[in-house]
């Protein structure tokens, strides 16, 4: 049986950064692109028709496993409990996430957080964004690390 080639990174430039200026595809090239820059290899942009939840699947420097969802909105189109709640359906259990995150361009509605924070999933912000992309915050599983380490996923159940 032939292997299927490795999946090309993402490429890093300032470009690939500027998630302002991408439709909701390249959007999806941007988070991924982000996640190279910190560290993460191999990085797959994997959304679309089909895709459970996931739009980017990557590996940390230390293995965990992370799984993005990403959501390109208008800043007055907050992020619901409904896409939490789908997300939190199979980011676990169908993608076997150490570290499940949403990333949006806007904001999210108190429910969808208390949601997110009942299963642990990390909720990142328009501006936690730009604070990422300038380097200026961490990587939003860097927070969430120690807790997949110690067996949070186990622990989680976030099923709808």
């Amino acid at each position: 049986m032939v292997e299927p080639p490795p999946a090309a990174s993402p490429a890093v430039d300032s470009g690939a950064l500027d998630h302002l200026a991408v439709d909701p595809d390249g959007f999806e090239h941007t988070v991924a692109a982000l996640c190279a820059r910190d560290g993460c290899s191999p990085v797959e942009v994997v959304g679309g028709a089909g895709d459970l939840g996931a739009d980017v699947i990557a590996t940390t420097p230390d293995g965990l496993r992370v799984v993005l969802q990403c959501k390109q909105y208008a800043a007055d189109h907050r992020v619901g409990s409904p896409d939490l709640q789908r997300f939190g359906g199979t980011c676990y259990a169908v993608h076997e996430a150490d570290v499940a995150v949403v990333v949006t361009t806007s904001s999210f509605t108190d429910p969808a957080l208390e949601y997110a924070a009942s299963c642990g999933i990390v909720c990142v912000d328009g501006a936690e964004l730009e604070a990422w992309t300038g380097s200026a915050a961490p990587a939003p599983w860097a927070a969430r690390a120690e807790d997949a380490t110690r067996g949070l996923r186990s622990g989680t159940s976030c099923e709808t």
